[in-house]
């Protein structure tokens, strides 16, 4: 399972969803999905505007969590 650790990241920074979307030009609703981990897909440009917003890797931001470790 990939995990989006977009949550952590906005409140480290005290973000809200309107500000990732301002400051990124996303969609509301990807931003939403992504934040509650609900996204079923992420697209190239999405990572990139999130990764380049809060100075990180895709793999900062996303993770690989095997189903034991849920």
């Amino acid at each position: 399972m990939i995990k989006c650790n977009l949550c952590t990241y906005m409140g480290n920074n005290r973000m809200k969803i309107q500000d990732v979307c301002d400051k990124t030009g996303l969609a509301r609703n990807t931003v939403g999905n992504l934040y509650k981990d609900s996204a079923t897909r992420v697209d190239y440009n999405t990572m990139s505007k999130l990764c380049e917003l809060f100075q990180c890797g895709v793999g900062d931001l996303f993770e690989f969590v095997s189903s034991s470790q849920e």
